[in-house]
């Protein structure tokens, strides 16, 4: 039989990803949406008639459970969240809630319609922040140094949790950091390659920035999806670390996103102490060999590739429709 996946967060970029990886294996896929009065499905309208979206809100319990009973899937993927580290600080209560409790809730909601649901929470490399040692695995520490990384190691060990208390399939993926063309404008891979693609069209003259010392450990969004689905392909549940294992200064993602236009960044680069963050994560680089090992992946897409494809991705963007200019 067809299997059945229900995605929270579908519309956003590892939403969007996912639901095409599911539906090139064959799934039947419903995305949760929340009901608002602005509706943004631009990550998912290219597929959206292939899926059977239905309402649901990680704020609200009995939501949750009508979306998982209407949904009868074979797997739950959580995505949803607050997931925006800066606006963490700004709504913090917002971000507990929603980013951890909003796990519990799911949780709650699966285990009350059918415990045998395999279920992935989405953790994130922001819960291992002040890192206690090089690279971070599953078993380092956490010591998380914004709201957010301490809603999602919330998030992370009530899945733990439940999995221990109750039997449940339940994994989490320690995904570090994943980009995409489809990544948010707010985010500042994407801020750096839609920049560096104005710039290159005359449509901007400078990019503000924070600190630039700070390494992240990218990675392809779209390799990272294949390992939340092979998490729940395994005969038991676990906890995995999705890396490249590789990592790169805010200064090296800027050289290589102006370097594909034949720009130097120097020329345009602004420090501005807005975007400096009140705790920052200095170094994060994942040890992926237990997801090698056990799931066999491995990423395909590296980080100059990654770079570069964004950059095109936002030329295009911005050649056909010069009003997105922002």
């Amino acid at each position: 039989m067809t299997k059945r996946a229900l995605i929270t967060g579908i519309t956003g970029q590892d939403g969007s990803y996912l639901a095409e990886f599911l539906l090139g294996k064959g799934y039947t896929v419903y995305g949760m949406v929340r009901r608002t009065s602005t509706v943004r499905y631009e990550r998912i309208q290219h597929i959206q008639d292939q899926l059977e979206l239905v309402q649901g809100d990680m704020g609200d319990l009995s939501s949750l459970i009508t979306a998982i009973s209407t949904a009868e899937p074979d797997e739950v993927y959580n995505l949803a969240a607050q997931s925006f580290v800066p606006t963490s600080w700004n709504q913090p209560v917002f971000t507990g809630d929603i980013t951890g409790l909003g796990v519990t809730r799911l949780l709650e909601a699966l285990r009350t319609v059918n415990p045998a649901i395999r279920f992935y929470q989405a953790s994130s490399s922001e819960m291992f922040g002040k890192v206690q040692e090089v690279p971070q695995r599953e078993r380092t520490p956490f010591y998380p140094r914004s709201p957010y990384g301490v809603a999602k190691v919330y998030g992370h060990w009530i899945t733990v949790n439940y999995r221990e208390s109750y039997d449940l399939f339940a994994c989490s993926g320690i995904l570090f950091n994943h980009e995409s063309p489809r990544r948010g404008l707010e985010f500042v891979t994407r801020k750096v390659t839609y920049h560096a693609a104005k710039i290159k069209l005359g449509l901007a003259d400078e990019i503000r920035i924070g600190d630039l010392d700070p390494k992240r450990d990218w990675g392809f969004a779209g390799d990272y999806v294949e390992a939340m689905w092979l998490m729940l392909q395994q005969d038991q549940p676990d906890d995995y670390v999705i890396a490249t294992g590789q990592t790169h200064s805010i200064e090296r993602l800027l050289q290589v996103a102006f370097e594909h236009v034949g720009l130097n960044w120097r020329d345009y680069a602004v420090q501005d102490p807005r975007f400096m963050r009140p705790a920052e994560v200095d170094l994060l680089v994942g040890d992926p060999s237990k997801a090698h090992a056990r799931l066999g992946w491995e990423p395909q897409v590296n980080f100059e590739e990654l770079i570069s494809m964004m950059v095109e991705s936002d030329l295009r963007l911005l050649r056909d429709t010069p009003g997105q200019a922002l």
